[in-house]
Parts: structure tokens; sequence; C-alpha cells
């Protein structure tokens, strides 16, 4: 018989530190479900019920600590911060902090850990998936099958489909962009990187082989976006680049839906020259009577790729870790560090 071990006292509410949400109700109740409430208990001080989406409307905050943030939280400018002076973290729920933490938060020197890597997962898979079958010409086969519903001489169609030895191009050595390439590793794919801040030593370790913008779309079978929203991105696939991809290759966008002229993105796809498949658009929702909602040779998704359901409590759990590392005095696995943030999402 093995002796019962015996359990570890959770420390009393004086000796943890007093921490807060801030987000969207929903997104408390969605992220952080019974089982993750009760591990956040066993580190911090917090009302579990207590859920801030607006700080005018709140009380005194003197003793708050730790903001626990996610989609939905309140900027947090000076004025807010006035009202959080014993503020020393922010562990954020989600992936960019972009928009709510202010140049305030970093003139005080407030700690700020994100969770960008976790939700980097659930879209380097969709993309992966979104590139196998794009090479495999899965949905318009299947769309053709489902018309005819007999047998057809799939070859002659699409000559050259499948994967073997295609060439992929990553836009973007992002979180995302490189899981995308690790997760292709595998196949037998000649993968391509375009992105400024990435050595030829570099890629070359990532097993890429770093070009141009242009020479990756004129090359590749698949273009796959995964450059941050910025200025220098904005509408980076223009008219004039969707018009270098090949005869017949897909783009993919995953990542912000400003990187794609939408107008240049449809005129192109209406030619049924490209093939797309686009999970973020700009606008956010586009209008009903976009022809890229129906056209044969695009696929469009409501902005799914990143965490949904259960994907969600990998997020959480990232954040739980952040917040056990800090109460036990460890830096942030994930710190957010202000000066990356002018070439990140």
């Amino acid at each position: 018989m093995h002796p019962t071990p015996t359990p570890i006292p959770t420390p009393p509410p004086a000796l943890r530190p007093r921490a807060l949400f801030a987000m969207g109700r929903r997104h408390r109740d969605t992220l952080f479900t019974p089982a993750a409430v009760e591990r956040l208990t066993t580190y911090v001080d917090i009302d579990p019920d207590h859920v801030v989406e607006d700080f005018a409307r709140e009380p005194a905050l003197d003793d708050v600590e730790i903001l626990i943030t996610s989609w939905g939280c309140p900027v947090l400018d000076e004025t807010v911060l006035a009202r959080l002076p014993s503020l020393k973290a922010v562990v954020h729920a989600a992936g960019s902090v972009k928009h709510h933490v202010t140049q305030a938060c970093w003139d005080r020197g407030i700690l700020v850990s994100s969770a960008p890597a976790a939700n980097a997962v659930p879209v380097a898979e969709y993309t992966v998936a979104a590139i196998l079958f794009a090479n495999k010409r899965v949905l318009e086969i299947g769309g053709l099958y489902r018309e005819h519903r007999a047998p057809l001489d799939w070859s002659r169609r699409f000559p050259g489909f499948g994967n073997y030895r295609r060439t992929v191009g990553v836009v973007g050595a992002s979180l995302v962009g490189r899981k995308v390439i690790e997760l292709l590793r595998p196949y037998d794919l000649d993968l391509l990187l375009a992105d400024p801040y990435v050595s030829t030593l570099r890629a070359a370790a990532m097993g890429v082989r770093l070009v141009e913008p242009d020479e990756l779309v004129e090359a590749s079978d698949v273009v796959s976006l995964h450059a941050p929203e910025l200025p220098e991105t904005r509408h980076l696939m223009d008219a004039r680049r969707l018009g270098l991809m090949r005869d017949g290759a897909t783009l993919i966008n995953t990542a912000r839906g400003s990187l794609v002229d939408t107008d240049a993105l449809t005129a192109e796809a209406a030619t049924g020259r490209i093939h797309a498949v686009i999970d973020v658009t700009e606008p956010e929702v586009l209008p009903a009577a976009s022809p890229l909602y129906t056209l044969p040779n695009v696929l469009l998704t409501p902005h799914i790729a990143g965490s949904l359901g259960g994907e969600l409590h990998r997020i959480t759990s990232s954040a739980l870790d952040e917040i056990e590392r800090y109460c036990a005095g460890e830096p942030f696995a994930h710190a957010v560090h202000h000066a990356a943030l002018a070439t990140s999402a």
C-alpha cells in the first residue's frame, strides 16, 4: 500500500496577489471553465464571477496586481492605470495586445504576457490543411463528383495535381508562418519564404529558401500569407502581385484581411485563373453581394482559423502557466516586448 500523498495547501488570500478579469463576459465564461478557475485560484486571489468590461463603473481597484485580459478588454490608458496603482502584470489570454495595452503601460514598466503561440497552432493547422487540399484540388473534384455522380478522368482534368514537389510560398515568418513551415517539413514540398526581417542563414536553418515577394508569388503553387498588419503590408497582394501568380495557383490568407486588395482579388478570381482560400477579409464580413461567396474557385470561411471551441483551452492553459510563473517569481515564457510590437500583429 502506498501512502496517500498529503495535499499541498492553498495559500491564504493574503499571501496571493490580487487578480482581476478584464474582458468580455462571454469570453471569460468560454475561456475559464470551472477546472481552469480552480487552478487559477491556487495562484491568485480573485473573484471569478467579477468581470470588468468598463473600468469607469468599477469601485476601488487599489490592490489589483494582475489583470487577466482577453478579447473585449477595455483600453488600459493613463486614466485607467491611475485607478490601478498596484498593477504590475497583464496576462492576456488571447493574441495581440495592441488593442488594449497602451504606451502608458510600457511607461510604467508593467509586465505583459500574451498567448499568440497557443493561438498560432490552430491557424497553422488550418493553413496546412488548406495547402494540401488546394494542391490536391479536393474542393473542385468533390464538387464535380457531387454534380456528375460518376467517375471522371481526374488526371486529365487536373494535370499535375497533387502535393509531390509542389512549391509553397510562405509570406512572413511570424509565429504562424514558422509553425506552418514546421508542419510542412514532412511533406515532399519545396518551401519559399519572403520576410524582410529574416536572414538567408536563418531561412536555411528553417528549411526554406529566402526570396523576394515577387519571386515567391511567381514561383509558388500556393501563396500563404502570414505577415502582420502594418502600413507597409496593406494590400501586399494587390492587382499587380495577384497578376504574377501562376495559372491555377492558390492564395491563402489566414492573417489579416488588409493584406489583400479585396476588389483586385475578386476581379482576378472571377476570371477563374487562380484559386483562393480566404479566412479573413476587408471588411471583416463582406457584403452579401460579393462574388467571393459563390465563386467555385474560392473557399471563404468566417475567420475560423484561430482558436475555437476546445482549442480555446490551449490559450487558457498558456495564460495559467504564465500566472504560475509570475507568482513563483519567474519571468514570463511569452513576454511581450514593446519594441517588437512595431513588426508584429
